[in-house]
Parts: structure tokens; C-alpha cells; sequence
């Protein structure tokens, strides 16, 4: 039995449910309950009945009793899970014998487990939560495919960055793989992933050498603890430091004759495909949940104060104050690059310019913060010594980052080296059949 309704996905298409009971009066208590909320509704009397379903039906939704003849809800499940892994599984258990559900839940995986009789409220809600993680899923699936079609067009590109990719590919699917061992706000793993992103855009750079190399970094670093210092409620050191990893992310699919150029050197026409990176950035990321602070201020990191910027033109206190802070650390490590100006500045000589344009380019209030943060910097606490990997011990911290020969980055400065860095370093070694110096802190 089939009930057509109003409600669709966001690809047209109505959620299409599944009620699994032996008894009629269950199933029928269900396609009552569920007939005003619009979805596509089959029924069976018994899990053979429902695998039949199953297998003629693309269903999102299975809602199973768990006493059932010949084949119980746990049962059921489990095939389920087995041969359509992407459907969402409810049980409904009417008795007290957690050992059954227990069985059902592992065997099953289900997503939830409600008890009869339920509550009218609660299972809507259920069912409505689950097909949304459904959902939520199935965009991640798309994204992931979207990232790998757009990697392949780079490829295109530049050749030779063809097996980069492939390599940088293989260190995110491993930082991905440690989510889910990370807890709290803000996971190690999600951070490494960033950085890999970030990664991927300098190795596109267009600036030889070891410079360029790190600026993400660096400008994440400055971003996170200038935010720190300046404690404002409308810009988190934490969203700040994301920022600055990811602000040139918009860049990877510009031609490399662009992003060897400084940007004063620039022609009309390059600087408006220069200019549409923030953007580019911004679609690229307004799907993740955790940067909607850090993509603002990415949007908005090329405004200036007094409204001559893009690509919005805001002025004053209109650009959000992450984008003020990302505007100044920015600009300080670009002028020292060679990628604002058509010569590299010596720190001091990039901290007068950034003065120079207090009021006009910079907000006054973050530039006089970043001034006396640069004046009262601590000096670091230990020494920086060169090692073999084979003299590398777990607990010691890299003072710098560490980049393979062929100029992507490994280790950034400050990670805790353990034993499965170490391990890898060494092979790294072997393999390029020359030796790696590995440059780390000791202690003063």
C-alpha cells in the first residue's frame, strides 16, 4: 500500500517510508500517523514481505517491529543494513528485553529505537531527524565527489601537480580517518584537514622557494593571537585562525601566470579574475557548518576601511572584525613575499606600511593592536636543533615546518612528533636515498 504526499527533498523527490509489522493494526496506526506529513508510504506484514519491498522500491526510511514471526526486526535489520546500506533503520520494540534490542542495535545498526506504545510527537520527530542525517549524508557523499572532480581538473592544469594531489589526497583521507577519534569544539583531525587545504593552495602559489611555503600558516598563527590579544566578542581567535588557513583557497583554480605576479603589477583584466577569490573561496566552504564565521571573514579579507575594497565595498565597522584582523596579518606576510608589491619588504619596512595605511586600508584599532603585539613578542623558550629521523624520540616538537623535496608541506611547526610520524619520516628517508634533517625544539 502506497500514500502519495506534498512533502519533497531538496531534489524533488518525496521521502518514501517503509512499516514493517506482523500486525495489521500497527502498520495501519502508522500510515494514519504519518499521512498528513506528505511522504511516500509502503507497508509489510513481515520481514520477507519488507525485503520484497526493499529490493522493487528505493526507500529511505525503514521502521521495523521487533517481535515478528520467522524472521524478527534484528533479523531484518541486519539484511537491511546489509544489502542497503544507506537506508535509515528505526526499531520498534513493544516489550522489556533489551538483550533482543541490544542484538537489533549491533546487528542492525539501527539509528534509533522507540518503545510501544510511542509517543505521536516522538516518532514524527524521529523519523524527520533521520531522514534529515540522511540527507546531511548523502550532501558529504556529493561534496567529497565535487573536491575529487575538481582536484582531477587542476591536474589539467599543471601536470606535474597531478601527483601532489594524489599525495595530498592520500594525507587528508588519513586526517579525515582521525575525526572520529577527536573530541571537543574544534578536533585535531579538522584542523589537519585545513591545513592540508591550505597546503594545496600555496603548492599553486607561484612563488618559488621556501617562503611561500608556510604563509598560510603564518598569517593563521598572527590572525589567531592578534584576535586573542584584541579579546573582541565578534571575532573568535579559533574562527580567525581557520581563516588564515584557508584565505587563499579561492586562488587554486586561477592560471599560474596570475599568482607569479605581485599585485600591483597586475593589468585591469587580471586583477578582476584576481579579485573574485574571496568569492570563489566562499562557495567553496559555505557548506561546512563549523567555517560559517572563518568564510565571512574570507569573503570580506580585501575590504578596506574607508569602503574602497572589495568585493562588497563595506567600510568601517560594516567588515566584520575577522576580516579587519585577517586584512592586516595578511597583508604583513604578502609584503614580505613580494606578492602585494613588486619587492619584498623587510618586516620592519611591512610594519610602516601597514601604519602608513592606518584609517584608509587597515581599521586604526587593529593596526595599533598588531603593532604592540609585534613589539612585546616573547622570545621562544628553547633552541632549534637539526636531527636524522632515526634520533627523533615521540614527545619531541617541530620549531619549523617540516616540507618534503618536493615542496609540499609534512609536518607543520608545532606538531608533536610519536611513533607513526617518526616511522614514516624514516621511510620518507630511505626512499629518497639522502638525508633528512628534521628540525626540532630543546628546551633552554
Amino acid at each position: 500500500m502506497i500514500l502519495a504526499g506534498a512533502n519533497e527533498n531538496t531534489d524533488g523527490h518525496r521521502p518514501v517510508l517503509l512499516f514493517v509489522d506482523d500486525e495489521p493494526g500497527i502498520v495501519t496506526a502508522l500510515h494514519r500517523q504519518f499521512r498528513p506529513h506528505g511522504y511516500v508510504i509502503h507497508t509489510a506484514n513481515s520481514g520477507a514481505e519488507g525485503l520484497a519491498v526493499l529490493g522493487r522500491e528505493a526507500v529511505n526510511l525503514v521502521v521495523s517491529d521487533m517481535r515478528m514471526p520467522e524472521m524478527d526486526g534484528a533479523q531484518f535489520l541486519e539484511q537491511v543494513r546489509v544489502r542497503w546500506p544507506t537506508v535509515m533503520r528505526i526499531l520498534l520494540t513493544g516489550y522489556a528485553d533489551m538483550e533482543s534490542t541490544i542484538a537489533a542495535i549491533n546487528r542492525g545498526e539501527i539509528w534509533r529505537y522507540i518503545a510501544k506504545p510511542w509517543n505521536d510527537e516522538e516518532i514524527v520527530l524521529t523519523v524527520r531527524d533521520a531522514l534529515e542525517q540522511q540527507r546531511l549524508s548523502a550532501e558529504n557523499a556529493r561534496l567529497l565527489a565535487l573536491t575529487q572532480r575538481q582536484n582531477e581538473e587542476l591536474s589539467a592544469l599543471n601536470a606535474g601537480l597531478e601527483q601532489k594531489v594524489a599525495e595530498r589526497t592520500t594525507q587528508l583521507q588519513a586526517t579525515l580517518a582521525s575525526l572520529e577519534k577527536a573530541h571537543g569544539d574544534l578536533k585535531r583531525g579538522f584542523i589537519n584537514s585545513v591545513r592540508v587545504f591550505s597546503g594545496l593552495t600555496e603548492l599553486r602559489g607561484g612563488i618559488l622557494g621556501s617562503h611561500f611555503v608556510g604563509h598560510g600558516r603564518r598569517v593563521a598563527d598572527m590572525a589567531r593571537l592578534l584576535a586573542t590579544q584584541m579579546d573582541m566578542a565578534d571575532a573568535s581567535p579559533q574562527q580567525a585562525m581557520l581563516a588564515g588557513l584557508l584565505h587563499d583557497i579561492g586562488k587554486i583554480g586561477l592560471p599560474d601566470h596570475l599568482l607569479s605576479k605581485p599585485f600591483d603589477s597586475l593589468s585591469g583584466k587580471e586583477r578582476v579574475l584576481v579579485k573574485k577569490h574571496p568569492v570563489i573561496a566562499e562557495n567553496l566552504l559555505m557548506a561546512v557548518d563549523q567555517l560559517q564565521e572563518a568564510v565571512l571573514a574570507i569573503r570580506h579579507h580585501h575590504e578596506q576601511f574607508d569602503g574602497s575594497g572589495y568585493p562588497d565595498g563595506l567600510a568601517g565597522d560594516t567588515i566584520p572584525m575577522a576580516a579587519r584582523i585577517l586584512a592586516v596579518v595578511n597583508d604583513y606576510d604578502a609584503l614580505q613575499l613580494g606578492t602585494l608589491t613588486q619587492r619584498q619588504l623587510k618586516p620592519a619596512e611591512a610594519l610602516q606600511y601597514i601604519i602608513g595605511k592606518r584609517s584608509h586600508r587597515y581599521d586604526p584599532r587593529v593596526v595599533d593592536a598588531f603593532a604592540i603585539w609585534l613589539a612585546g613578542k616573547e622570545q621562544p623558550k628553547w633552541r632549534e636543533i637539526g636531527l636524522r629521523p632515526a634520533e627523533l624520540r615521540p614527545g619531541m616538537v617541530l620549531a619549523d615546518d617540516l616540507s618534503h623535496r618536493d615542496g609540499y608541506l609534512l609536518l607543520a611547526a608545532g606538531y608533536t612528533l610519536d611513533a607513526t610520524a617518526i616511522a614514516h619520516l624514516r621511510r620518507i628517508e630511505d626512499e629518497a636515498d639522502e638525508p633528512v634533517i628534521v628540525h626540532v625544539r630543546k628546551e633552554t
